[in-house]
């Protein structure tokens, strides 16, 4: 904001005693607005969750802190099912997710007294990546998909799930089971049955990366953005859903038409938190007027606007 320059002289100085006068009361009314607008927050806010979230939250505490440096944000990425675990022992105030909340998490929550409200981000598409100098596999059906992942007891060749692909073994690179992500694949794709043993299994996508980086025979999935972010040594399967194969992009995952693999993204915060710690609604807060911009920022497709202003009419309704 600009300075306004100091007025000089008898008449100016008059003028603006009469002026000042005048309009005392607005003048205050103004100065509190504006101390009000430009408060230092000060706090410690724990995060915990997702690591398919994390890009995103991890840009928003980024930007937040350098507007409120008085509010420490720490962001774990211990998976969705790891970070419910903090949540409900109390360890956060809020927790990101890749998948809906479970209806167990739900009850344990609700034990605890923990009163919560369900916050979307942005949406995701869960992206199959093969390796880069892999040839033969230019998309592949959900029918496919389950009979690479799903165990069947022997290991599989790329020969068993299409015919005149590689008679090589097949190596797999999946999210841990604590991951929001493999709760979708699983609920999706492999529908509750027990994933391939032979499976490498993480809940560090960067480490799915390098699997499948360095292994001409990988295969493995994660989130829209680290596939963004490794685009370059990765390739990207399309997935027909039964209307033909569809390669996730921006518009694929916005629309639906990457199905079944586009998912929203969420957040999930304790009422009591917003409620009564003031740095909390305000971090919350931030989040939403800039999730957006920045999940788009970090690689996954941003919710309609409307969205977002639904939601923080929802999170000004906590703070009341």
């Amino acid at each position: 904001m600009k300075r306004v320059k100091v007025l000089t002289g008898v008449a100016m100085m008059s003028t603006a005693l009469l002026l000042g006068a005048c309009s005392d009361t607005g003048g205050e009314g103004k100065a509190e607005q504006s101390a009000e607008e430009n408060k230092q927050m000060q706090g410690n806010i724990q995060i915990d969750g997702s690591s398919t979230v994390f890009p995103i939250m991890e840009a928003v505490s980024e930007e937040y802190m350098m507007e409120q440096p008085d509010v420490k944000v720490t962001v774990g990425y211990s998976g969705t099912g790891g970070g419910f675990e903090k949540f409900i022992a109390g360890e956060t105030q809020m927790s990101n997710a890749s998948r809906p909340i479970k209806d167990e998490e739900k009850a344990a929550l609700e034990e605890k007294g923990v009163d919560f409200t369900e916050f979307q981000l942005a949406y995701d598409g869960l992206s199959v990546v093969v390796n880069k100098d892999n040839d033969w596999v230019d998309s592949l059906t959900i029918e496919e998909l389950k009979k690479i992942w799903v165990d069947n007891g022997k290991a599989k060749k790329w020969s068993d799930i299409r015919e005149g692909w590689p008679e090589e073994e097949i190596k797999l690179y999946s999210p841990g089971t604590d991951s929001g992500t493999y709760d979708y694949f699983n609920e999706v794709i492999l529908e509750d049955a027990q994933i391939d043993k032979a499976a490498v299994l993480s809940e560090d996508d960067n480490v799915l990366v390098q699997g499948v980086t360095g292994e001409k025979q990988g295969i493995g999935y994660f989130g829209y953005a680290y596939y963004l972010e490794n685009k370059d040594k990765l390739k990207v399967v399309p997935i027909d859903g039964g209307k033909g194969a569809v390669e996730p992009t921006n518009e694929t995952i916005e629309s639906g038409e990457y199905a079944p693999l586009s998912r929203p993204l969420f957040m999930y915060a304790s009422n009591k938190a917003v409620a009564e710690d003031e740095a909390v609604y305000d971090y919350l807060k931030f989040t939403l007027d800039n999730a957006g911009a920045l999940s788009e920022e970090v690689g996954y497709v941003k919710l309609p606007d409307e969205e977002y202003k639904k939601q923080l009419e929802t999170l000004e309704g906590l703070k009341k």
